[in-house]
């Protein structure tokens, strides 16, 4: 873990209430896809944890939702803005399991930390095939940037306003994959859990109090013992999950 002043360079909306930001400062803490970190806003007591959906060594770029005053205040930053971060926090994907076909599956906001992971997969020469999952069309973000990364993309919509209609589940059946990569909304992560035909790695969104380990606002149960996703998380195996 890190901190670290990063520099607001552009924060643009995806969607109406979905939003971009690029942020400009050192990354050298983040070591691996689906990390997240965790920024101090004016006037909140708390941080707010997002993850990151992709970084390079100048910077990294961030997608969140507007869902309440907290994200609302990221929403209003602009160009130029200071943002206290801490970076470098969770326990990331790992790409050894991947196998030559990986299955990467993300379900709205749960979209973006698979981007990080999807561009890593294809420079190490691997051919990931993408589901998007939204509940309309104009929910939509980010299928064009995982095409041009060069992977497979599948999108579906709840309501059938565009590409398959239905649940990333529905887009699952029939695929030839080696491993399985997710993150999403607990309801989706329970539906893939029972899908998957592989092993898989799961990304778990959960409130957090400090998002460093600290406070144990956000332990869970898993077969191994109780495991918080802001620390021993966000990502665990599909093994040790217990439902």
């Amino acid at each position: 873990m890190k901190q670290e002043i990063f520099e607001v360079a552009g924060n643009r909306n995806l969607t109406d209430t979905v939003f971009e930001m690029l942020l400009y400062g050192d990354t050298s803490a983040i070591t691996a896809p689906g990390q997240f970190i965790n920024i101090k806003l004016n006037n909140f007591f708390l941080r707010r944890p997002i993850s990151v959906c992709d970084c390079d060594e100048n910077g990294l770029t961030i997608i969140y939702k507007v869902v309440g005053g907290g994200t609302a205040a990221l929403a209003n930053m602009v160009p130029g803005d200071e943002a206290d971060c801490l970076t470098g926090l969770g326990n990331g994907y790992t790409l050894e399991e991947s196998g030559a076909r990986p299955l990467l599956v993300g379900g709205g906001v749960g979209v973006p930390p698979l981007f990080g992971l999807c561009k890593q997969l294809v420079a190490q020469g691997k051919q990931p095939t993408v589901i998007l999952g939204f509940n309309t069309k104009a929910e939509i973000f980010y299928e064009n940037e995982f095409r041009a990364l060069g992977a497979k993309i599948l999108v579906t919509t709840a309501d059938g306003s565009y590409g398959m209609k239905g649940f990333v589940t529905n887009a699952m059946g029939g695929l030839d994959y080696t491993y399985c990569y997710t993150c999403g909304p607990e309801p989706m992560l329970k539906a893939v859990y029972s899908a998957a035909e592989t092993g898989g790695q799961f990304s778990f969104e959960e409130r957090m109090g400090c998002g460093f380990g600290a406070c144990m606002g956000c332990s869970c149960e898993t077969k191994y013992g109780a495991k918080r996703i802001c620390k021993d998380g966000p990502v665990l195996r599909k093994e040790e999950i217990v439902w």
